[in-house]
Order: C-alpha cells, then sequence, then structure tokens
C-alpha cells in the first residue's frame, strides 16, 4: 500500500511473486485503500492505516503484513475478530538505530555539522592558529547516559555506550538481575535527574506518552541531552520548544515527531539546538534488506499455515 519508504527502488519486490500476483503502490492515501485492495488476499502497509471500518469492505483479505515493528496503524481486534493474520517485523532495525542514536549525540558533544559548515566557508583557513573550537568538546566516558526502555535496541544503545565508557543507568519493568552487566536499574526520577544523557526506547502507550514534558524536564540538568528515536509522541514537543530556547535543557535530538511529515511551523524548527533528521534511523540498507527478507518469510510461513511474528 505504501511501499516506496521501505524499497524506494534499490531492492526488489520479485520474490514475492511466487504467492501470486503482486502489485506495489508507492503511497496511498486513506480514501484509496479500499479499492485497491478490494481484490487482495494479502496486504502491505508500513503507514497506511487499516481499521475496523475498512476492513468490514476487504471480504477477501486474509493477511496484514506490517512493513514495520510498531503495530498501531492496524486495528488488532478488529482483523482478530474478522479471522485476518496480521504479522510484523521485529528487531530488524536495531544496529541501525543504535547507530544513529550515537552520530546524534557525537553531533552534539563534538559540533561536527557546525564545524565542517565552518570550514567549507573558510574559517579554518582564516584562523591565525593551527586549531580552533568555540565551545567545551566533551568525551562520552565523562558521561552518563539514561536509557527508558531495555528492548532490544535499548540494550544494543547500553552496549555501545559501555564500550564507550559511559556509566549506563536504565528505567525497565525488567527485574535488575536481567539487566546487561554494568548497568544500573534507576527509577524514572532518578534517572531525569541524575544523568548527562536521556534515550527513549521504550513504546508508545497511554503512561508513556509526553513522558518528556515540562514537569520532566524540570527535573533534568540544564546540562542534559535528550534524544529519541522511539516516537514522537513521547515527548511534548511545546514543552521541549519552550525548554530549550529557555535554556533549560541543552539539547533535543530527535528522528520522529508527533505530526509525520511535521507542520512546517513546528515550534522546534525554530531551536538552534534542536537536532531533527526525518524518520531514517530504520532506513539503511542493510536494515531494509532484513526488513524485506522477513517480510517474504512470514508470508511464505502463512501461505504454509505455521504464521510467525503474528501480531
Amino acid at each position: 500500500m505504501d511501499g516506496h519508504a521501505a524499497n524506494p527502488g534499490d531492492l526488489s519486490w520479485e520474490a514475492f511473486r511466487e504467492f501470486g500476483e503482486v502489485v506495489v503502490y508507492e503511497r496511498s492515501k486513506p480514501e484509496e485503500v479500499v479499492d485497491r485492495a478490494k481484490d487482495a488476499d494479502i496486504v502491505f502497509t508500513n503507514k497506511v492505516v487499516f481499521d475496523d471500518a475498512n476492513m468490514a469492505l476487504l471480504p477477501n483479505l486474509k493477511y496484514i503484513g506490517i512493513l514495520a515493528t510498531g503495530t498501531n496503524v492496524v486495528d488488532l481486534d478488529a482483523a482478530h475478530r474478522r479471522g485476518i493474520v496480521v504479522t510484523n517485523i521485529p528487531a530488524y532495525s536495531t544496529d541501525s538505530v543504535a547507530q544513529l542514536v550515537f552520530a546524534h549525540i557525537l553531533n552534539i558533544l563534538n559540533r561536527t555539522d557546525v564545524y565542517a559548515n565552518d570550514v567549507r566557508r573558510g574559517r579554518w583557513a582564516q584562523n591565525p592558529d593551527f586549531c580552533y573550537w568555540d565551545s567545551q568538546i566533551h568525551e562520552l566516558a565523562s558521561l552518563s547516559l539514561g536509557i527508558v526502555g531495555m528492548g532490544n535496541i535499548g540494550r544494543k544503545v547500553a552496549q555501545i555506550a559501555l564500550a564507550f565508557g559511559m556509566k549506563v543507568n536504565v528505567y525497565s519493568s525488567k527485574d535488575a538481575s536481567q539487566l546487561p552487566e554494568g548497568v544500573e536499574k534507576q527509577t524514572l526520577d532518578e534517572l531525569f535527574a541524575s544523568n548527562d544523557i536521556i534515550t527513549l526506547h521504550c513504546p508508545l502507550t497511554p503512561s508513556t506518552k509526553n513522558i518528556i514534558c515540562r514537569e520532566s524536564i524540570a527535573k533534568m540538568k540544564t546540562s542534559a541531552i535528550v534524544v529519541n528515536t522511539g516516537r514522537g509522541p513521547l515527548v511534548d514537543e511545546a514543552d521541549m520548544a519552550e525548554a530549550l530556547k529557555n535554556g533549560r535543557i541543552a539539547a533535543y535530538a530527535t528522528d520522529v515527531m508527533c505530526q509525520e511529515p511535521p507542520q512546517a511551523d513546528n515550534p522546534l524548527f525554530g531551536c538552534e539546538n534542536a537536532f531533527i533528521t526525518p524518520h531514517l534511523a530504520w532506513g539503511s540498507i542493510e536494515a531494509r534488506e532484513r526488513l524485506m527478507d522477513i517480510a517474504l518469510e512470514n508470508v511464505r510461513q502463512f501461505v504454509n499455515n505455521t504464521p510467525i511474528n503474528e501480531v
């Protein structure tokens, strides 16, 4: 239904043809869903919504493959009630997302983009000294990282942070004995108050929506950095923009926003210390190849009446 994001042309859908006729739509508007899916036994979606209303108009539909880990685009109760099998793609982008977490952190701490642009504009060539910097640069080994959520990505982030020599703390439902060696468990208030960098790797639920807001930011160090590669609504964007502009927090790095694509007047766009990438953490070629391979195997097992990765 929206194949362009996962495969903008550098991968192939050809292998899926072993199961029957394949039609790929680059993008689908909500009003196009029923007409395009009306003859399909199997559909794939990344962000196109399948709710009870449109499933009711798709009597042939037997299987929905979500080309992502999150399942919020499908009304699972309605699908189960109609006997429609739904699968997702778990743990395909762990390395890719964890890598972007540290790309953001290192960019903020080393001001990589700022200095690279300065050099392009000729500032180093005109400098009287052999080097220069305009602000302090910090070693990761001197800092503490607070991780909210300890799933696959949270664990990978912890592993990388420990390799950098960071002190790593986590807020998680897991027992302390289940955490990786070197990782300490904290309450959420402790995590907000004591860590230099806070990174979000929890699912979006009613209890985690706006987990970062005016009240939680008030508990943080003014030098704190918040990183969000989870879900946009984990952060109240208006509160974050206000905190950045008032110097209440040092920086916010995010790959996700409350609305995607965002409105052009989003208040974060006016903050110099907001570092925003366009939901690309999952999009490395390696991660998307894994996604396609898992999606193919999901269909194969469904056709064989042995579904896997069912949600």
